[in-house]
């Protein structure tokens, strides 16, 4: 019976693969694990239905062309090559006795990891849009003052300093009040740290104006975060309306969108609330002289309506009082022609009686004194 030894089996192996396999290959797998110690070491993966693996094998770059290959795809997608990105790499296949198959790394292809990453951003776009949430915090209308402020940003980042000072300095000596929720704004952490906070100022909501998401600087790899779907989700539909400055400048990240309002910089928001304020200040100062103009008027109005009012009241109380006197006068003369001295000039006489006014001669017997009153005097007399 022919044998072999195990190292002559592992060189058979190395033998056929090498002849089997020559030269290199273009591959599609995601990146489960990396290790960058000058080398990088990786782990591929294929994933199946259900996220069951469906192949697996080492991989590993040398470092004079990880130092090539990394860079050069920093450059071109902004980001670092990192577990659970899909990379297309051209590899050729390596067997060693000692540590077996595994495959050495030549080129990656950055194209290939945009447009798996493009397609992921847009899924994630695509079921905010589908569970209506897209454009809820966009919706929502800033107040005429933004004063009260929430800050969620890692407590020591220079950008947080650089916004509280640009807020603080302002050329129009506005008043901001500010207070932080401290969250961690960059790695596998950040995207639940930064719900956290979000969470605890909903808490508190009717103590705010507005919140602000900001991170001074730091590499690009560093805002996968900000494309996470939960905390786009959470900042969509957050009730206050939010301004971002994450500090980047090459990509617009989920959160970006779904924002009230997206700028590149702390200070440029912190600028941008300055804006909006002074922006209010100078409507609410137009708005109070149109109201001192309007008021002016319509003092002017009401006093020219109470001075025709006034005229039209002289001019009726006058008419009615010389209507009045002209019918005094008409009863004082109808009075006067009807009195007992006209009548007595006229040639009228009243006889009276004891006193009383005679009326008929019936009336009185004979030898009764009677008296008769005239225009300029009395006679007295005796009836026969």
């Amino acid at each position: 019976m022919n044998s072999l030894s195990l190292s002559e089996l592992c060189a058979l192996l190395d033998e056929r693969i090498r002849d089997g396999l020559p030269g290199t290959y273009w591959v599609r797998a995601e990146i489960a694990s990396l290790t960058d110690r000058g080398h990088c070491y990786l782990e591929l993966v294929e994933k199946g239905n259900q996220g069951i693996f469906a192949a697996k094998i080492r991989a590993t770059c040398w470092s004079n062309t990880w130092q090539l290959i990394s860079a050069y795809f920093q450059q071109e997608t902004g980001k670092r090559p990192e577990p659970g990105m899909q990379v297309l790499v051209e590899v050729s296949v390596d067997f060693h006795p000692i540590y077996g198959l595994s495959l050495n790394i030549r080129n990656i292809d950055p194209a290939f990891t945009l447009g798996d990453l493009a397609r992921q951003r847009q899924l994630t776009l695509q079921q905010l849009e589908k569970d209506g949430v897209l454009d809820m915090n966009k919706s929502l209308t800033l107040p005429t003052l933004i004063r009260r402020i929430a800050v969620i940003s890692a407590e020591d980042a220079a950008g947080y300093g650089d916004f509280c000072h640009q807020l603080t300095d302002n050329p129009y000596r506005l008043l901001f009040s500010t207070q932080l929720f401290p969250a961690v704004m960059q790695g596998e952490q950040a995207a639940r740290s930064i719900i956290n906070a979000l969470s605890a100022i909903a808490g508190v909501a009717d103590d705010f104006d507005s919140v602000v998401i900001i991170r001074g600087g730091g590499a690009t790899t560093d805002l996968t975060c900000f494309d996470d779907y939960s905390l786009a989700s959470h900042c969509a539909q957050f009730p206050l309306p939010i301004l971002s400055g994450i500090g980047h400048t090459r990509d617009v990240s989920i959160v970006d969108m779904v924002v009230h309002q997206s700028l590149k910089t702390p200070t440029a928001v912190a600028e941008a609330l300055i804006d909006h304020n002074a922006r209010q200040l100078v409507r609410i100062d137009e708005l109070r002289q149109r109201l001192a103009h309007v008021a002016t008027q319509m003092v002017a109005l009401r006093r020219r309506q109470i001075e025709q009012l006034r005229l039209t009241l002289q001019y009726t109380v006058s008419n009615t009082i010389q209507a009045e006197l002209g019918k005094l006068r008409m009863f004082e003369q109808a009075v006067r022609l009807h009195s007992p001295e006209q009548i007595f000039r006229k040639g009228y006489s009243l006889t009276l009686c004891d006193g009383k006014v005679l009326r008929h001669a019936a009336d009185v017997p004979a030898g009764t004194t009677i008296t008769t009153v005239l225009a300029d005097g009395e006679l007295t007399s005796v009836t026969q």
